[in-house]
């Protein structure tokens, strides 16, 4: 994989450029394309004539739109891969004997909180436990489920939240984020450097663009990193239900730019919750999770009831703020996709993981946005099998959901899988881990047209007009196996007509 170091922060946009033999687009014929002002100007089979004042002979690689990714909570994403990881424990005390060694080799200040990333307890013999990250000694010590939903902490974490009596240190959905937040909190100077170099390394994967749905208040948290060099990608940010009035007393709109940054950001949608996840059992669904010991839970949880969830989204509709809706289950996609249509609005469903099919048809609503996660699909199978047995021929339906019509656009989630489109790519297009294990549910396998669309925030094609968002590949997509995908050699990156990444 090319260093991300060799992107450059700032793109600048050039007079002219012209990229020559060059492959336009998967399966496509060699040509020129040429960019004027940050915008693809023109697309010629041989060199338009004219000057340029910069160009580069491609050598054949393909060129592709820029690739998007639709679902990034990027303050979390920069500080996991900073974070132990934990994600191939294959139990509790596997996952606390990692941290114990990691306490030992630790050479941080010695009141700095340790944090641990990526476990899945969906399949664990045992049951996390306060005590047995203890082991650790007197570390503040917290760990974080790979969905997000779950954090499991010391007996000192628990102290330093004024949570000591907690009788078991696992604390899930907003208690769990909270908690994290609280702990994981650093100067915003140091924040903004660590998003600043994750940013970078996405458009070394060919990332021109994401949406950042970090928990927090990211209209200002980008307004003051807009003030500084700018971003390697553009964004979209998310707003929060506690934001909500202050973003409709400032007069933001869904798609507005933010001040500064040369219009590199914009208002993203409102995000709200109807449930929780998978691995944590908390997602919403028509039948019970096996063995879950609060019957009253056996189902998932409902985080926002139905007649909040309108009167919220009607509420951000009026002043032109579009809702993101995250829904797991297929309880909880029904009642996002019943919210949608009493309001009226236009939006996003996120994740969808399990559908009824009897909805099928209601996700082609006009100006509605699926925002799928494929990456997660091999790395959940084993848990999906196990709590949502008999339907999972439901889950993850993306083919399914294309033929019904819905619109897809494909993220990572990050940190929940890597911030790496060309991941979600291929599982979209595979149903696979890789090369060594059995396409799951192949019959939801997409087209690889399909997919990089999805993964290119819906630009299929490269066009005259377009701004210059672009990434040049190493390979043609269509030439490589569906697993070899995840692996694509990116060769350059461009923003605006300025590059962001050129490998060395």
């Amino acid at each position: 994989m090319p260093d991300p170091r060799s992107a450059t922060a700032t793109p600048a946009a050039r007079t002219s450029l012209q990229l020559r033999n060059v492959r336009i687009g998967s399966g496509g014929p060699l040509g020129t394309v040429a960019v004027v002002d940050g915008r693809i100007a023109a697309i010629t089979p041989d060199v338009p004539p004219g000057p340029a004042d910069d160009v580069l002979d491609a050598r054949g690689r393909t060129l592709l739109p820029g690739l998007s990714d639709a679902h990034v909570h990027i303050v979390q994403w920069a500080s996991a891969r900073r974070r132990i990881d934990v994600s191939t424990a294959a139990s509790a005390h596997e996952a606390a004997q990692q941290v114990a060694r990691s306490a030992a080799a630790a050479d941080g200040p010695a009141g700095e909180p340790l944090i641990g990333f990526g476990f899945r307890d969906g399949l664990w013999p045992d049951r996390p436990h306060r005590d047995l990250l203890d082991r650790a000694g007197d570390r503040v010590v917290a760990l974080v489920s790979n969905d997000l939903h779950t954090a499991w902490l010391g007996t000192a974490a628990l102290a330093m939240l004024g949570r000591a009596h907690h009788p078991t240190g696992v604390l899930r959905e907003q208690e769990a984020l909270d908690a994290v937040a609280r702990l994981a909190r650093v100067e915003d100077a140091v924040a903004d450097g660590w998003v600043a170099d994750a940013l970078r390394a996405a458009a070394a994967r060919g990332v021109t663009h994401l949406i950042d749905f970090e928990y927090g208040d990211n209209v200002r948290d980008w307004t003051r990193r807009l003030a500084g060099p700018q971003p390697a990608v553009r964004i979209t940010c998310a707003i929060y239900p506690e934001h909500l009035e202050e973003a409709i007393a400032a007069g933001l709109r869904t798609g507005d730019h933010l001040p500064g940054g040369a219009g590199l950001a914009r208002v993203g949608p409102l995000k709200l919750f109807v449930d929780g996840s998978l691995n944590t059992r908390t997602a919403l669904c028509n039948a019970p999770y096996p063995g879950v010991p609060d019957e009253t839970q056996a189902w998932g949880i409902l985080q926002t009831p139905p007649h909040e969830l309108e009167r919220v989204m009607a509420r951000a509709a009026a002043h032109g703020i579009h809702s993101a809706v995250h829904a797991i289950g297929d309880r909880a996609a029904t009642i996002a996709l019943d919210a949608f249509e009493r309001v009226g609005c236009p939006g996003r469903i996120e994740h969808a993981q399990l559908v009824d099919a009897a909805d099928l048809p209601r996700f082609a609503r006009p100006d509605l946005i699926l925002g799928v996660q494929p990456a997660h699909a091999p790395d959940d199978r084993d848990i999906a099998d196990h709590h949502w047995a008999g339907r999972t021929h439901r889950a993850y339906a993306y083919a399914d959901l294309l033929r019904a019509g819905a619109v897809l656009q494909i993220g990572s989630d990050a940190p929940v899988s890597p911030l790496d489109p060309w991941r979600g790519i291929a599982a979209a297009v595979h149903r696979g881990g890789g090369a060594d294990r059995e396409p799951w549910h192949p019959e939801q396998a997409i087209a690889l047209s399909d997919a990089l669309t999805a993964a290119a925030g819906g630009r299929g094609a490269l066009r005259v007009g377009d701004p210059a968002d672009l990434v040049l590949t190493d390979h043609d997509p269509a030439d490589l196996a569906g697993h070899e995908l995840a692996h694509m050699p990116v060769h350059a990156t461009m923003l605006g007509g300025g590059w962001t990444f050129r490998a060395t």
